[in-house]
């Protein structure tokens, strides 16, 4: 079947823009599963649960679980592969002599996992570092080289093993999410009579997830907002 593996950032920044509703709809349209991980249900309800400011949020993502919305998947293939695929990204790049970097977490990692589990299309991802290791890890080095401000060795043999592992994997981000509830219709309970309705409801959810953690540029917002005007 059909699924789409989720980590934990897209769903807050639909969480925070008050459109975690929008997955019901967009699930339907996909006609398949929505996933997450055990690792990533603890960060968006068992840790905040334990919080006074993200409470509320934690308790609309149960409910989404509650009513199978969200489905969380756990396999001894996820559990098994979680810690090896998180230990070869940490250690693909060297800095200050050390080969051990923590640019993944756990959490990710087991998106990633699932992913492979379940032969999945694609997962959603907004952290930037997890996504550039999928499609173009190499542009860490610089990244990693500005941010330092030292040089950047590579494990050759871990990034060769990475790649391997995630060569199938597709990703997108919540701003593809929130494109793809506008062009199905599904936000057009927000258009408005103010003018440039519709390309002003675009450009604020695209803005709206942007500033709540979607790793996504201006010019690709502006991008995204012109080819959806044609």
């Amino acid at each position: 079947m059909k699924s789409i593996i989720f980590d934990a950032g897209p769903i807050i920044s639909l969480a925070t823009n008050n459109l975690l509703w929008i997955l019901e709809p967009l699930r339907k349209k996909f006609g398949g599963k929505f996933c997450i991980t055990g690792p990533v249900r603890r960060e968006l309800v068992d840790k905040p649960l334990e919080t006074k400011k993200f409470k509320f949020e934690a308790i609309q993502v149960e409910k989404l679980i509650e009513n199978g919305v969200l489905e969380v998947v756990d396999n001894g293939f996820i559990r098994e592969n979680t810690p090896r695929l998180l230990s070869t990204a940490n250690e693909i790049f060297k800095a200050y002599g050390n080969y051990y970097m923590k640019i993944v977490h756990f959490a990710e990692m087991s998106v990633i996992a699932a992913a492979i589990s379940l032969d999945s299309d694609a997962i959603a991802i907004d952290e930037k570092t997890t996504r550039l290791l999928i499609e173009n890890p190499r542009m860490i080095v610089e990244i990693l080289r500005k941010t330092l401000r030292t040089s950047i060795s590579i494990n050759e043999n871990n990034l060769k093993e990475f790649k391997n592992t995630v060569r199938n994997i597709n990703a997108i981000r919540s701003t593809e999410l929130v494109t793809i509830a506008y062009e199905r219709g599904i936000l057009d309970t927000y258009v408005t009579e103010i003018p440039d309705a519709r390309k002003n409801l675009l450009e604020s959810v695209l803005w709206g997830v942007k500033l709540n953690g979607c790793a996504v540029s201006k010019d690709e917002i502006d991008q995204i907002v012109k080819l959806e005007a044609k």
